[in-house]
């Protein structure tokens, strides 16, 4: 009894796996006859071909297989799946690399980011201060609007007090080569702050006139200095400024180093006086002044 229930159990299995491979068959050959069809769709002949013309195509047609690309899908589905402001990201840093426009359609082609489909991505998005959005299109948004060296320029003698480079960096692609160029020029300064080293640019135009009141100069050379920088610095710190220099750490790396961070003395200039021996009386012309006096 087992046995002869092990062989119907067998037949039945056979049977299903006989119908899948015919199943199996007519989708091959389906997928075969669209092929066919479309390719002779194309042709300039209208005749009609025949079963036996359409049976022979399919035999000899090769197969079609479905898409595998498994990976790009489920890097697609990872990208959507991701946080907003990932998303966000994504999508801004496009925008600044390619300097160009795009609609909704576009950002989801170039980099898979479905903004119509998720509206927090949408409104974030547009309410980027990093986006510009008119509507239609996306596009990208620097801090001062920027096209070449000129408008650079133009807009560094506006800040005689200094402009930070991080708010140029991302005017248009070229800025920084730029900024190198306008210094070698000598037509601004590039100066750097000593903990931060955040350079700042500070137009060098002898056109831009620079006033100071007699009241505030009084001031300022009233003012009495500590003779230790340390002092300087802390008392900056103090007042809520940050000191561009760090004379304790030069001194530690001098120290290092083994350089003395004494100043040596300066030697005293002979000046002549009445003292002095003139030796030089062939050259009486010399010492006229003196023997004036």
């Amino acid at each position: 009894m087992i046995g002869e229930f092990d062989k119907q159990r067998a037949m039945a299995l056979q049977e299903k796996l006989d119908r899948f491979k015919k199943q199996q068959e007519k989708c091959q050959e389906t997928l075969s006859n669209i092929a066919a069809k479309s390719g002779a769709s194309r042709a300039t002949t209208t005749s009609r071909p025949t079963p036996a013309a359409a049976s022979t195509a399919a035999r000899s047609s090769p197969p079609v297989k479905f898409s595998n690309d498994t990976e790009r899908l489920q890097h697609i589905n990872s990208i959507r799946k991701s946080p907003v402001g990932a998303q966000i990201k994504r999508v801004i840093d496009r925008l600044l690399e390619t300097r160009q426009a795009f609609t909704p359609e576009e950002i989801n082609r170039d980099c898979y980011v479905d903004v119509n489909a998720n509206k927090a991505v949408f409104d974030s998005l547009r309410n980027n201060p990093k986006v510009h959005y008119d509507g239609k299109r996306f596009s990208y948004k620097s801090k001062h609007d920027l096209k070449d060296k000129s408008q650079l320029l133009v807009l560094v003698r506006k800040f005689p007090e200094g402009i930070a480079v991080i708010d140029l960096k991302d005017s248009y692609p070229t800025v920084m080569e730029d900024l190198q160029a306008l210094k070698a020029a000598g037509q601004i300064w590039l100066l750097s702050n000593f903990d931060s080293q955040e350079d700042i640019a500070y137009p060098n135009d002898p056109r831009v006139p620079i006033k100071a009141d007699d009241d505030l100069k009084l001031l300022f050379r009233d003012i009495a200095l500590p003779s230790d920088m340390l002092d300087i610095e802390k008392d900056l710190q103090k007042n809520g400024m940050k000191p561009a220099t760090n004379t304790q750490k030069r001194r530690a790396a001098a120290q290092i180093q083994g350089i003395s961070s004494k100043n040596k003395p300066k030697k005293k200039k002979h000046e002549i006086s009445k003292r002095t021996k003139l030796t030089n009386a062939h050259l009486p012309e010399l010492f006229q002044k003196l023997n004036g006096s």
